[in-house]
């Protein structure tokens, strides 16, 4: 996989882990052999790592050498853009004025269902931080600049710079009527110039974290069951990534709500 085609949830997967972001961060600077790369993260894992930065198209390896790829080079130079200076109330934001829809793509969880990346204009740089009450299940994430929404099964990311994505889509009406009703809240805000106000963050069971589990029940995480791990989870006394299963591809936006809702414990 390569350049564009690099799959978008891929790529959201595989920079969602603080080990492979280093990793990205020094193949930035120069192309780095296995052992460069175990002296600064650590070999635990390491091929899993790579394999993961190779499969979302960042890096590449030539001649014995881990490098990064045109597409990572692009990825990070875009990731390096900060987003726009916070901002302490909504004075000044313009309304958003174009929803435009860019690309439908199928679904890496479910092929029946799409995902999509569209854009709002004009871009709500510091003011998107300011939104996040608007909504029962949301949350800002200052590493990526992005206010990330749950509504029902569909995640759906804004991102300071205009850009959005959603997953989980029956089809290209449900995508418009989701960006315009997103559209129209934002945009009531914005238009009567008052800041929400913070809600009470919602309430996250363990059965709500085992349905987005891949319920195989195969232990590698080392509890009994799925339905265990979820408990465990919920009471912080494990972690997401000793479920190996839901690392893959397949499960991509599994993993991504069950992020979502582990941000409201």
């Amino acid at each position: 996989m390569v350049g564009g085609q690099a799959d978008v949830k891929l790529v959201s997967n595989a920079m969602a882990n603080a080990t492979r972001r280093k990793i990205m961060a020094m193949l930035v600077e120069k192309e780095r052999t296995n052992e460069e790369i175990e002296q600064a993260v650590g070999g635990t894992m390491l091929d899993y790592h790579l394999q993961m930065l190779k499969q979302a198209g960042l890096a590449d390896t030539r001649e014995g050498r881990v490098v990064i790829t045109d597409f990572g080079k692009n990825f990070m130079e875009t990731k390096s853009d900060k987003p726009g200076v916070a901002k302490k109330d909504l004075a000044g934001t313009r309304p958003l004025q174009v929803v435009d829809l860019r690309q439908l793509l199928p679904c890496i969880a479910d092929s029946s269902k799409f995902r999509i990346i569209a854009r709002f204009e004009p871009p709500l740089e510091g003011a998107l931080k300011l939104l996040e009450p608007l909504f029962p299940r949301a949350r800002y994430s200052d590493r990526i600049g992005a206010l990330i929404i749950q509504r029902g099964n569909i995640l759906i990311t804004v991102y300071s710079t205009g850009r959005v994505t959603m997953t989980m889509i029956k089809s290209e009406a449900e995508a418009r009527e989701v960006l315009e009703d997103l559209k129209k809240t934002i945009n009531e805000a914005i238009i009567k110039g008052i800041t929400p106000v913070p809600r009470e963050k919602v309430k996250v069971d363990h059965a709500e974290i085992y349905q987005y589990l891949p319920r195989t029940d195969c232990q590698i995480c080392g509890e009994q069951s799925c339905y265990a791990f979820a408990i465990k989870l919920v009471g912080r006394e494990t972690e997401i990534d000793k479920c190996t299963p839901l690392l893959e591809p397949r499960y991509a936006t599994n993993l991504e709500h069950i992020r979502t809702l582990l941000e409201y414990l």
